[in-house]
C-alpha cells in the first residue's frame, strides 16, 4: 500500500466532514465502539509498504501510541493535530523520501483490542484509518509496546529494506513502563501465531533489522519511567512533557533527520521559539552510537 500523496485541502475537507475542531473530545473523534476486523492483527498476515510510480523510494513509518485509560489526551492530540502536522512536516522538511505511514493503537494484553494496525498509506487515508480505530481506554495487564515491535518484525513487508536495504522508522509513544515480556499465549491470542516467549530486548533487536526503533515518553509520571526506557533503549528515547505535547510532529521529524545524518545544530536551527525549546529538550538524549549491543539470536 502507499499510493497518492497528502494535501492540506484533503485534511480541511476531512475535518469539515467529521466535524473536527479544537473542542472535539476523544469520544467525538473516535466513534467506533469495537475493533474492526480489518485492523485486527489476528487477521493480518502482512502490512506492506510498496514502491510505486507515486512512491518510487518509499519509506515506511510506524507510529504506535498507547490508548489505555491514562492516555486519552494522546489519542486526542494525534487525531486533532499531531498526525496531520507530522505528515505535513515530513513533506515539508523531507527527512525521508516518499513516506508511508502506518498507525498502531496499543492497549494492554487483557483488553478487547490490545493492538490495532492501519495500512501503510501516503495520503489522507492515514488519518481516515486512524479515526476508524477503537480507542478502548481500559488498560488491563502489561503495556503493548512489545506488540508493535512484534508486528513490525513479523508481519510487515517493506520495499525500502527488501529492495534497497534501507530501514524504515518505528516510533512508540506512551507514559508507562515497558512490559517485561511477550509470552507465547499472548502472541497466540493477539496475532494467531504459535511462537516463543520474547523479552523486550529480543523484540527490539528483531524490529531493528528493518526499522530504526525509537520510543517517546509523553508526560512522564516520574523519572523512573524515563530511566527504565533509557536503560532498555539507550540513545533511542526522547521525552516530551505535558507543556510540549503539541510539538510531537517536530520531535518525530527531528529524530528522523538526526538518524539520516543531519547535524544536530542544523536540526535545531530550523525551529523557532517554543518548538525549538521542546525539540532541544526531547532529542538531547538521542544518540545513534548504539552503546548497548543488540544481538540477533534467532
Amino acid at each position: 500500500m502507499g499510493h497518492g500523496s497528502y494535501t492540506a485541502s484533503d485534511w480541511v475537507k476531512l475535518k469539515q466532514s467529521r466535524g473536527i475542531n479544537s473542542q472535539s473530545s476523544v469520544n467525538q473523534l473516535f466513534t467506533k465502539r469495537q475493533m474492526d476486523d480489518k485492523y485486527n492483527p489476528r487477521f493480518i498476515q502482512y502490512r506492506e509498504s510498496c514502491d510505486s510510480d507515486d512512491s518510487p523510494e518509499s519509506t515506511p513509518i510506524i507510529i504506535g501510541f498507547d490508548v489505555t485509560g491514562s492516555m486519552g489526551y494522546l489519542a486526542e492530540e494525534i487525531a486533532k493535530n499531531a498526525m496531520n502536522e507530522t505528515v505535513t512536516q515530513i513533506y515539508d522538511k523531507q527527512p525521508v523520501t516518499n513516506p508511508h505511514i502506518l498507525c498502531a493503537a496499543f492497549g494492554n494484553h487483557g483488553d478487547g483490542a490490545p493492538l490495532q494496525v492501519t495500512q501503510f498509506e501516503a495520503d489522507i487515508r492515514v488519518v481516515e484509518q486512524l479515526l476508524d480505530l477503537w480507542i478502548e481506554r481500559h488498560g488491563n495487564g502489561y503495556s503493548g509496546d512489545t506488540f508493535v515491535w512484534y508486528f513490525a518484525a513479523k508481519h510487515t513487508k517493506i520495499d525500502s529494506y527488501l529492495k534497497r536495504g534501507k530501514k524504515g522508522f518505528l516510533f512508540t509513544l506512551g507514559d508507562d513502563f515497558c512490559s517485561e515480556k511477550l509470552n507465547s499465549n499472548t502472541i497466540l491470542n493477539i496475532f494467531g501465531d504459535k511462537d516463543d516467549r520474547y523479552t523486550p530486548e529480543e523484540l527490539i533487536a528483531q524490529a531493528s533489522v528493518m526499522y530504526e526503533v525509537f520510543h517517546i515518553v509523553t508526560k512522564p509520571l516520574s523519572n523512573s519511567y524515563v530511566e527504565s526506557w533509557q536503560k532498555l533503549m539507550p540513545g533511542r528515547v526522547a521525552v516530551v512533557d505535558a507543556a510540549s505535547i503539541s510539538y510531537l510532529p517536530q520531535v518525530i521529524t527531528s529524530i528522523m533527520q538526526l538518524t539520516n545524518g543531519k547535524p544536530r545544530d542544523e536540526v535545531l536551527a530550523q525551529w523557532e521559539g517554543d518548538a525549538k525549546t521542546a525539540v532541544a529538550k526531547a532529542i538531547k538524549t538521542i544518540s545513534l552510537s548504539k552503546p548497548k549491543k543488540w544481538y540477533w539470536p534467532f
